[in-house]
């Protein structure tokens, strides 16, 4: 499976390397300092009771699994119910995503990557955590993780396993670096049995993982 451990990027000129000052890829102690420093204040206001801790869970979990997934499932619904839409998508994600109101708010482009019976996408950031916030939302902790970075370029099929995601031997996984630039959606595969739906009821088909490629879109009836 010499496929499954190849990383895929043809955008040469959107090296991570070359997007540092957007990021500080190197540091990851940046991140944890400035995560400290999230934790004091917010313990600090807590103190004094001006926030409820309750309430930034509440928060943070509606744009991290609700608001911002939307955005995105809605893409998605439309590329499976209008082949022109996909044909867009295809051709110029940028554009195609900003019809629907979702645009990058650091000027990245985007770019859709459709899985097949052939081939199945997952997307990575391999040096710090470019993610496509217009259409996703907050990112997952565990893609921030070095594991997940490092290990879905090594052994995507093996961490695809263990997020619960079983492929077929025959199907190559094919995986994405994403870049203070260049950012990925993944269009999942439409699931059987659901001509007739709305693009409403297939949105609600499309969850944030399978939008990275760490899921599959779901059956109907298998959503709560």
């Amino acid at each position: 499976m010499a496929e499954d451990s190849l990383l895929h990027d043809d955008h040469e000129h959107h090296d991570h390397h070359d997007h540092d000052h957007h990021h500080d890829h190197h540091h990851d102690n940046h991140y944890s300092d400035m995560q400290a420093r999230v934790k004091a204040l917010e313990t600090v206001l807590t103190e004094k009771g001006l926030i409820d801790p309750a309430a930034i869970d509440a928060i943070v979990d509606t744009y991290q699994t609700k608001v911002g997934p939307r955005n995105g499932a809605r893409v998605v619904a439309k590329a499976w119910s209008d082949p022109d839409f996909a044909e867009w998508l295809k051709r110029d994600a940028t554009a195609a995503i900003a019809s629907l109101g979702y645009t990058g708010r650091q000027g990245e482009h985007m770019r859709a990557v459709f899985n097949t019976d052939e081939t199945h996408n997952l997307v990575v950031c391999t040096l710090c955590s470019c993610y496509p916030w217009s259409v996703l939302g907050l990112p997952p902790t565990w893609y921030k993780a070095p594991a997940y970075r490092s290990r879905a370029v090594i052994d995507p099929r093996g961490v695809l396993s263990e997020l619960g995601v079983s492929l077929p031997e025959e199907q190559k996984i094919r995986v994405w670096d994403s870049t203070a630039e260049l950012r990925y959606l993944v269009i999942p595969q439409r699931p059987e049995g659901t001509e007739g739906l709305s693009e409403e009821q297939l949105a609600d088909l499309v969850s944030r993982d399978a939008m990275i490629g760490a899921g599959l879109a779901a059956t109907p009836g298998a959503t709560e």
